[in-house]
């Protein structure tokens, strides 16, 4: 069977296991996305798996390229793999007292 468009992909429909609200970071396995609208539990919703956004990251410097991971439990960007979530990678410099990192998912 041939491929059939479905969509761009840059929006994925998510449906989400427990609430969800705009902004949301969302752990997908092995990426992350985040929510494109408030999305009630068990409810289908977009959730941006594409573009650069600000995140709030563990102390700690981020520097340019780097590889970050999304630890779900803290709920905050970090540089440590362990058994944290593949995020993406910055696009820009963080200090280590900076609150956020700028994040480039997909």
């Amino acid at each position: 069977m041939a491929a059939i468009f479905y969509q761009i992909g840059d929006v994925i429909d998510y449906t989400a296991a427990e609430a969800l609200s705009f902004g949301d970071v969302v752990d997908l396995s092995t990426r992350i996305g985040v929510a494109g609208a408030d999305i009630a539990r068990d409810a289908a919703g977009p959730v941006q798996v594409t573009g650069v956004y600000r995140i709030p990251k563990a102390s700690g410097a981020v520097t340019v390229g780097q590889a970050l991971y999304w630890d779900k439990s803290a709920k905050n960007i970090t540089t440590t793999a362990d058994s944290n979530t593949p995020a993406g990678w910055a696009v820009a410099p963080a200090a280590s007292g900076d609150p956020d990192v700028l994040v480039k998912i997909g």
